[in-house]
């Protein structure tokens, strides 16, 4: 009875207030304490970045010793190191420039790139546009899409004679087949993303009364943005395949031309190396598409 009378004489004085807030636990720590609770520092994945890194060099040095074994005893095939010390040769100045037919690997390298930057992104231009008329109007889709069912199978090396008669030179007779080459995933994946676009959008935009610019500019575009960076990359996917075989025949300055200028020397060894800088190339060539295309992936 007296603790009843005690308890209440100090929760009704301003004493009792006084002891009421000693007694509250301050709002600053608990505050701190629960953010840090909620954000754990979290400790370093050594799992994930075996699993990165341990498969790719188990696979390389796997074909490295395959390699090794096959070639143990050979005298016409280059062993992995032989190669590797080609490779230090040609790597040490890759950028010599001794006349038109006598120039560094590098040189090779930077001239494919520029034929397949012309023709892939003349490629872009005209066939990104194309696939968003295919996908929009189904009367064009059902005109052309015979024509490029019937082109796009056909073999890159079947344009480059059409490319050499109508240009009468070979650079652009090359760029014409890549151009050739690589429209034609262009044009179906963005044709295709057009399709899949809900029609709930389009009758949104009928309600509003937008303009059909404003239509592929606002509501398409963002919507067909994946499936066309898909078909850009496979786009560049054949057009560094088509580059190669195209300079073999063509001549001049390149990697194809550089390839088969090396085996009419009888030179394998400078050919391995090509062949490992043309799938480098071709890899990065890819992981870049394949990062921008994820950054504007909204699927997850």
């Amino acid at each position: 009875m007296v603790a009843a009378v005690f308890h209440s004489s100090l929760d009704s004085g301003p004493a009792g207030a006084v002891v009421a807030e000693a007694a509250r636990p301050s709002a600053l720590p608990a505050q701190t304490i629960a953010h840090q609770a909620a954000t754990p520092r979290m400790p370093f994945d050594w799992r994930a970045l075996w699993l990165a890194v341990l498969p790719p060099v188990i696979g390389v040095v796997l074909l490295v010793a395959i390699w090794a074994l096959l070639t143990m005893n050979s005298n016409t095939f280059p062993t992995p190191r032989a190669t590797y010390e080609a490779a230090v040769k040609l790597f040490a100045d890759p950028f010599y420039d001794k006349g038109p037919n006598d120039q560094g690997i590098g040189w090779n390298v930077l001239y494919s790139l520029q034929r397949v930057a012309i023709g892939f992104g003349m490629a872009a231009a005209v066939g990104i546009p194309m696939g968003f008329l295919l996908g929009r109007f189904t009367f064009l889709n059902r005109m052309v899409n015979p024509l490029v069912s019937l082109l796009r199978p056909v073999s890159p090396l079947a344009w480059l004679p059409i490319g050499l008669l109508v240009f009468q030179s070979a650079n652009p007779a090359a760029i014409w087949t890549i151009f050739i080459c690589s429209i034609w995933p262009m044009i179906i994946n963005t044709a295709v993303g057009v399709q899949r676009v809900p029609q709930d959008y389009l009758n949104v935009a009928r309600v509003l009364n937008l303009s059909e610019w404003k239509i592929i500019t606002r509501i398409l575009f963002p919507a067909v943005l994946p499936y066309m960076l898909t078909g850009v990359r496979l786009s560049v996917g054949t057009a560094w395949l088509v580059i190669v075989a195209a300079e073999m025949l063509t001549g001049g300055v390149g990697i194809g031309f550089w390839v088969w200028d090396e085996w009419n020397n009888l030179n394998v060894k400078h050919i391995i190396v090509a062949i490992f800088v043309i799938g480098i190339v071709g890899l990065l060539l890819e992981q870049l598409l394949v990062t921008i295309a994820k950054r504007f992936s909204y699927d997850d």
